[in-house]
């Protein structure tokens, strides 16, 4: 007979109202998604390369300036060209420009690398470059471009644009007496100042891009939350596929008690006594004085258990002892395959050598 659930019922079972578990997040972050703004990447990196230029600028002016001296006094003079001549400039002038660059180039890979460990540590992870046939689907890609996220998307752009675009236009305001005054410079001073101004213009984005990606950042932290949420019904089989199905479970425990019974009831015709309680309780008991430091319980029960060891003990004509104090203490202190404690010695001693009187007799 089938359960059919009301649907109110169903739409709340498949909800995802439910906080990610460890695991969900584990894997999500194996398959490379994790809380990442880009504009929190691309302002960092903004703003140090910014500074870093302002700090290098001395060195990149007088390596350019050397670089050009030399193409227009040694280069430009050369009456002949051969093909060694062109390769002989073409070395030079890239080693040039690469004693320029590469500083530059591994500052910004180091920065990237930085603001990337700084939102969500350090992760190499080889899914996203797997090709996704369903990236390139036609209608997924519609629904991406008229989705909620794609609206947010664009006003975040706009809002960019404008809050960086009237931070750069205060500068230029500010400075506007300056700007007005370029026509009746050198060209020297003109350059200068326009330098200047970049750079405290390009600072001044930096820092209104920095404010505007902690709040983008925010933001991408609750949809990855809202995308990692899951339903009761995942988190049961999450459970069930980390911990495996109860039932089958349970038939594995079941199988391992009756493999474990077997065993035990295996060992009671080779004890020397089983002590009874006289119906409840049966704690089967061996002793080899060649072998073990004090008697040892090999099987013990209560109830079905007690009966089945009885019947065998009766089966093996094991001498069955009635003591209810020793048979209930026994089977609550010692575990099967373990030493009697010392504390019962003389109790069980008293059993033993009444058990070894009888056989003496028989």
């Amino acid at each position: 007979m089938k359960l059919f659930l009301p649907l109110d019922l169903q739409y709340f079972a498949g909800e995802k109202t439910e906080k990610a578990t460890p695991k969900r997040r584990q894997d999500a972050r194996k398959k490379g998604q994790v809380v990442k703004s880009q504009d929190v990447s691309a302002a960092i990196l903004f703003l140090i390369m910014f500074l870093f230029l302002i700090f290098m600028a001395p060195i990149i002016f007088k390596g350019l300036f050397s670089f050009l001296v030399q193409t227009l006094e040694k280069y430009i003079l050369i009456d002949s060209v051969s093909p060694d001549m062109i390769m002989e400039i073409y070395v030079d002038s890239l080693s040039e420009m690469a004693v320029l660059l590469l500083p530059i180039m591994a500052v910004a890979m180091v920065v990237a690398i930085g603001a990337n460990y700084l939102q969500f540590g350090f992760l190499f992870t080889t899914e996203t470059l797997k090709l996704d046939l369903k990236k390139i689907d036609p209608i997924k890609g519609i629904k991406k471009i008229i989705s909620l996220r794609a609206i947010i998307n664009l006003i975040k752009s706009l809002l960019k644009i404008s809050f960086i675009g009237a931070v750069t236009g205060i500068v230029i305001w500010i400075h506007m007496d300056e700007v007005i005054l370029l026509a009746y410079h050198s060209p020297w001073v003109t350059l200068t100042t326009l330098a200047k101004l970049m750079a405290m213009m390009g600072i001044a984005a930096a820092i209104a891009l920095l404010l505007i990606s902690v709040l983008d950042y925010f933001y991408e932290k609750y949809e990855y939350e809202k995308q990692l949420k899951m339903s009761k019904q995942d988190i049961k089989d999450e459970y069930k596929n980390m911990e495996g199905d109860p039932l089958i479970k349970s038939k594995i425990k079941q199988r391992q008690r009756e493999m474990a019974m077997r065993r035990m009831m295996q060992e009671v015709p080779k004890a020397d006594v089983v002590i009874t309680n006289p119906t409840h309780y049966a704690i089967a008991l061996k002793y080899d004085d060649e072998s073990m430091d004090a008697p040892k319980v090999v099987a013990k029960g209560v109830d079905f258990v007690a009966q089945k060891i009885k019947m065998i003990a009766k089966e093996n004509d094991i001498i069955m002892v009635e003591n209810r104090p020793l048979a209930r203490a026994l089977y609550d202190q010692v575990e099967i395959g373990e030493e009697v404690p010392e504390e019962f010695f003389k109790a069980v001693a008293e059993v033993l050598a009444y058990v070894y009187r009888i056989k003496r007799k028989i």
